[in-house]
């Protein structure tokens, strides 16, 4: 119950101050004119170019209603977030996309050893394969998260500092930017801070542009996960099931991978009799009312998750992944 108030507590609050802030955008305000001399002071900003930027950003309270965590968090369930993505018409909207990517799908795999159908899953879980890339105005979109949504504010912060910086190095306005209610952008959802990372000129245009060429968008993810240790050739997950009652210090221990599958069998885990002897974790995905999924999660796994936190996320790319490979070598052997 506390976290609930306290959630919808932080929400009362970021409205109220988002509200204060909509006549003039967020320029009139101390703490953005505080931001405003550190961007000038670390980056050389011109101070009254950024305000008048901010002044044109208008607070975003519906983006702080979506990044709320939800009220009663025991009620996820990877069944149902399972379905949303496992589904006919984004496993034919993949093979679409794969069909027309191809040649920059299989230069992808041959430079940074990522397959192709991991990173059409990717693109697919984002953005349905750049269909839905969101339309918040970016900038005051992190405005809004940076300054009046406590818990994640520094994170927040740092994105728009990030943003700030890759309109100026791409020489386009903070203002043109669009994407999602947490300021990701493009067909793979990259924060700011990423695009600056890891994004990649894969189609030579001199220029990255993840909203408008997928090229560029297939080798950042690319480039994302080798990046992060991804083990060309290696597994991602395998099944696994469970008895007994110490297992749940496998789960407790977290997604790292750190034993072998023979090693679990100590705490009471039967892995799959064709799972790789590679380090791994125990993975649970629970659904209220029904019996939890076990996994063993190898390293390629745990690199999934650097790009969403998240092992429903990770499971759900895989599994997506698996579909896709396996549809697509399915209609090329029937042609």
């Amino acid at each position: 119950m506390s976290r609930i108030l306290s959630s919808v507590f932080l929400y009362v609050l970021a409205l109220a101050m988002s509200s204060g802030a909509s006549a003039g955008g967020f320029a009139q305000r101390d703490d953005v004119r505080a931001f405003v001399e550190e961007m000038h002071e670390k980056h050389g900003f011109d101070r009254n170019r950024l305000l008048r930027l901010f002044g044109q950003a208008q607070p975003q309270p519906k983006a702080i209603k979506a990044i709320l965590p939800p009220k009663d968090p025991s009620v996820r369930s990877w069944l149902a977030y399972r379905a949303r993505f496992i589904e006919p018409s984004r496993i034919e909207g993949g093979l679409r996309f794969w069909e027309a990517h191809n040649p920059a799908l299989e230069a992808a795999r041959r430079t940074y050893g990522i397959p192709e159908e991991v990173i059409v899953a990717i693109i697919g879980v984002e953005t349905i394969y750049g269909r839905n890339m969101g339309k918040y105005p970016a900038l005051a979109t992190l405005a809004t998260l940076a300054f009046d949504y406590p818990p994640r504010a520094d994170l927040f912060r740092r994105e728009l500092e990030a943003l700030l910086l890759l309109a100026r190095e791409s020489r386009r306005s903070p203002l043109a930017y669009s994407g999602s209610y947490a300021g990701a952008l493009g067909m793979p959802q990259f924060l700011p801070s990423s695009i600056r990372n890891w994004a990649v000129d894969f189609d030579g245009d001199g220029q990255v542009d993840l909203a408008a060429s997928a090229a560029d968008a297939i080798a950042s993810v690319a480039n994302f996960l080798a990046s992060h240790g991804w083990e060309t050739g290696s597994p991602i997950a395998a099944p696994a099931s469970v008895a007994g009652d110490r297992f749940g210090e496998l789960i407790d221990a977290g997604i790292l991978p750190r034993l072998m599958p023979a090693e679990m069998t100590a705490y009471g885990v039967s892995p799959a009799a064709d799972a790789p002897q590679l380090p791994c974790a125990l993975i649970d995905l629970a659904t209220p009312d029904e019996a939890t999924e076990y996994w063993l999660g190898y390293r390629n796994f745990y690199v999934i998750t650097r790009y969403n936190r998240s092992s429903f996320y990770a499971m759900t790319v895989f599994a997506l992944s698996l579909e896709l490979k396996a549809e697509r070598a399915a209609r090329l052997a029937a042609r």
